[in-house]
């Protein structure tokens, strides 16, 4: 019951995001299209633009593999998700505000810092059976966007204008 970097496959349907698992992404996103489509659709560009691991961790997104929030919003504290069954898509920002989809499947956990503007929905299979981890006092608090005054958010801000 340890961590462990194996990634499988997204289903045949996301074929053209299963070079971004084979190379040992611990989870597998991209840049969204524009198009306002059903959420639940995989949104990539055409041609795919992957978004690799490190580039999710300069935006201070982590996750792991371990053996409906679709309207955008922040929390004042870091999310921490573990995925038991199904899968989804969190979507997060940029620095150029454009969303990233990140998909998730059993077994993927995804920490997301306190101020990261982010979403989440189900893929067209329609399940997932998500559990939040908190460290301290459970809190729940989703703040809708427009939320840039919360200290959170700023902090997220500054420490986002750090990376390279």
């Amino acid at each position: 019951a340890g961590l462990s970097s194996s990634r499988s496959p997204p289903p045949p349907l996301y074929s053209g995001v299963s070079q971004a698992a084979a190379d040992g992404a611990m989870v597998v996103a991209w840049y969204m299209d524009e198009s306002q489509e059903d959420q639940r659709k995989l949104h990539q560009l055409e041609p795919n633009r992957p978004v690799s691991s490190e580039e999710l961790r300069q935006l201070g997104v982590r996750s792991w593999k371990i053996k409906i929030f679709f309207e955008e919003h922040l929390h004042l504290d870091d999310e921490i998700r573990y995925i038991l069954d199904g899968s989804g898509y969190f979507d997060v920002r940029d620095k150029e505000d454009k969303w990233i989809r990140i998909y998730m499947e059993k077994g993927d956990m995804i920490t997301l810092p306190a101020g990261i503007y982010h979403r989440f929905t189900l893929d067209e299979k329609n399940y997932v059976k998500a559990m939040r981890l908190f460290m301290g006092e459970p809190v729940w608090t989703p703040y809708n966007r427009p939320a840039d005054h919360f200290e959170a958010r700023q902090k997220y801000v500054h420490c986002l204008a750090q990376t390279v």
